[in-house]
């Protein structure tokens, strides 16, 4: 107890510091999928990819045969994905935050399989892997 008391701003300094590295992953919400694991859904043609970013964006550059509907149209538009219900959806948007909304929403309105990308379009691109524009 006397080092507790001794060391108080070394201990505060890790517990912040054990904070700052767990945040990301308390921050993640919802189901995910790894750029592995949509890579393998996407060539088997087990998915479809919806890509809840603006349209500017998605022109620069999109995941092969993904859909755009930007997350704020998406509850208007959700029919257009009706036929698409037995395949997962994997959501995508920049960074893989906004996309978590865009599950709920379709998990709502019957997708039994919907994920985020983890990473988004961001980590899609890091890793050198293949956009259309």
């Amino acid at each position: 107890m006397k080092f507790l008391i001794d060391n108080i701003w070394l201990v505060a300094l890790a517990l912040v510091s054990g904070g700052a590295l767990a945040w990301p992953n308390l921050q993640r919400r919802g189901d995910r999928v790894s750029l592995l694991q949509a890579t393998q859904l996407i060539n088997q043609g087990k998915a479809v990819v919806v890509d809840v970013r603006e349209p500017g964006d998605f022109a620069a550059g999109h995941l092969r045969d993904a859909r755009n509907i930007p997350l704020k149209e998406l509850s208007n538009r959700i029919g257009e994905l009706d036929k698409f219900k037995s395949k997962t959806a994997i959501v995508v948007c920049q960074r893989g935050v906004t996309s978590a909304k865009a599950v709920s929403q379709l998990k709502q309105a019957g997708f039994a399989e919907a994920v985020s990308l983890d990473g988004g379009v961001a980590a899609w691109q890091a890793q050198s892997l293949p956009l259309v524009k």
